[in-house]
């Protein structure tokens, strides 16, 4: 209800040129999208982690809710600076990097006190193959992501959107563990595979946090080094 009348105003501002206007409206686009995709991504993921018993998919599935909250503040970002390319972090992205970080951390415990306990317990997944499913779709999405933003960022000569686009890389390493852990469970049977996953993600769940909470602190952009 907010993005709107704010996309509509800055739609209208006068000082960008033709070229400038296409690449910010993809920009903006792509978040958009990425928010849509999280929702669905995340509804499929714990739905079949829930069904078929796998920690790994669950996770992965509770973080891409996660993501939503962070994409709501990468369109907010990305309507900041076509208005004014040189803007300091508005209050509302540092709120909304606070509450992601606080979300991730959330994340991080609860992945590794359950994956501790499915190793304890010896419990296994039904199957997991939807957790292969999953994370082959989402790696073919982040890329197309990656290199959207990438041009966008380029074009526009934004080093927040090019490194929003470093950072959408983390999503590919996680979706990357999660193809990982499901295929040796789904062609070996390794009883420990999805657990072993499971702590994966919750490690790139705690750096993602980490990432938040520097960010909020500071200016600094996503993902620098």
């Amino acid at each position: 209800m907010i993005a709107g009348p704010l996309y509509i105003s800055v739609m209208e501002t006068p000082h960008l040129s033709a070229h400038e206007k296409k690449w910010y409206d993809l920009a903006f686009a792509l978040g958009v999208f990425t928010i849509v995709y999280n929702l669905i991504e995340g509804v499929i993921a714990t739905w079949f982690g829930f069904e078929d018993e796998t920690l790994a998919l669950f996770g992965f599935g509770v973080d891409s809710f996660i993501e939503m909250i962070s994409g709501i503040g990468i369109i907010y970002m990305i309507i900041r600076i076509r208005k004014s390319p040189g803007s300091h972090r508005s209050d509302f992205e540092k709120t909304a990097l606070k509450i992601t970080g606080y979300s991730f951390y959330i994340l991080v415990a609860g992945l590794t006190l359950s994956s501790l306990l499915t190793i304890y317990l010896a419990r296994k997944p039904v199957t997991t193959f939807w957790g292969v499913v999953v994370s082959l779709i989402s790696i073919v999405v982040m890329l197309v992501l990656i290199y959207g933003k990438i041009r966008s960022g380029k074009e526009l000569n934004s080093d927040a959107i090019l490194a929003d686009a470093n950072c959408t890389k983390v999503c590919i390493y996680m979706s990357c563990v999660l193809l990982a852990s499901s295929a040796i469970y789904e062609y070996t049977g390794f009883a420990y595979a999805d657990a072993l996953g499971t702590l994966g993600l919750a490690w790139f769940s705690y750096q993602e946090g980490k990432e938040c909470f520097e960010k909020a602190a500071s200016d600094k952009h996503c993902c620098d080094h």
